[in-house]
């Protein structure tokens, strides 16, 4: 069968459980290779606080290198009408409309207005690029200590502004989707039995719809894929193709392997659950008491 996981105009059922997995799987792909793309440039604090740019506050504008780059590439995202997708989120508010005009998507989610995007830009450029970038960061110092710079100077800051913040786009987009595909999830779980959710709806039970979705076996086998993932991937490798391995006989590699489950385990998983139960908070909203009955009849 042909890959259909991102065309929602396919005959393909978007909430099957097998078409969920495979996305999430291509994602986790994505997120890897353009991590291990990023830990090729030093931490570049300077692209995630805001006026630190003379060139920006020529323009006006009151936020970050970040949050600019974000802002250019969106906008014209938006007119391709990409955010006209039921799977993507924006970054950046009051985007243009789309030039192309709308595709005629079926219903697959439930009206919501759940954007978790600033908790994803908070965590990655705090918690997740300092720790992929220390590797480029120490060898950027030793080089700076070597030309004589020495101090604040010697560290973090490698100058590829641009080459950072493109790479830094594209894995906030890739995490973004992935975070919201909790939707998904959580509409599939929903519509299979409607009947063990609507009570924890309606006397509204965060704790009790967190225990149904979670699957600990299931999140323990995608945090070793992804870790076997970042190992394999990650290696750094000679001009024949075989692993590179250090003085000690271990094998190299380009990032962090442990960053990247940790990734995963402490900010992707979390947040997706959220995600996750605020959609099944609001799954029932403007149902009428009739289509609710009916619901719990389907089950």
């Amino acid at each position: 069968m042909p890959s259909t996981q991102s065309n929602y105009m396919s005959p393909v059922d978007p909430l099957s459980l097998n078409r969920i997995r495979s996305n999430l799987i291509r994602l986790e792909d994505t997120i890897i290779f353009s991590l291990i793309e990023r830990a090729q440039f030093a931490l570049n604090p300077r692209i995630y606080e805001r006026d630190c740019f003379d060139e920006l506050k020529a323009m006006n504008w009151k936020g970050s290198w970040l949050e600019w780059f974000l802002k250019e590439t969106e906008t014209f995202h938006a007119k391709a009408r990409r955010y006209t997708s039921p799977d993507e989120y924006p970054f950046t508010p009051d985007l243009p409309n789309p030039v192309l005009p709308p595709l005629s998507y079926p219903k697959i989610l439930h009206p919501n207005k759940i954007n978790v995007n600033s908790s994803i830009l908070t965590f990655y450029t705090r918690a997740i690029v300092p720790r992929i970038t220390r590797r480029a960061t120490q060898e950027l110092a030793m080089v700076k200590r070597n030309a004589g710079v020495i101090g604040d100077d010697e560290y973090e800051d490698d100058g590829n502004y641009g080459s950072a913040a493109t790479i830094d786009v594209e894995v906030l987009q890739a995490i973004s989707k992935r975070v919201h595909y909790g939707k998904f999830v959580s509409e599939s779980k929903f519509r299979s039995h409607p009947a063990d959710f609507i009570p924890h709806i309606l006397n509204p039970n965060p704790t009790a719809l967190l225990k149904l979705i979670t699957k600990p076996d299931v999140e323990a086998a995608l945090l070793e894929r992804v870790r076997r993932k970042a190992s394999i991937y990650g290696q750094e490798l000679n001009p024949g193709g075989e692993p590179v391995s250090n003085t000690m006989g271990a094998g190299r590699w380009k990032i962090d392997v442990e960053g990247v489950r940790d990734l995963y385990e402490t900010w992707i998983i979390p947040l997706t659950k959220e995600v996750e139960v605020e959609y099944l908070l609001h799954r029932l909203d403007g149902l009428s008491q009739e289509e609710i009955e009916e619901l719990m009849k389907s089950s």
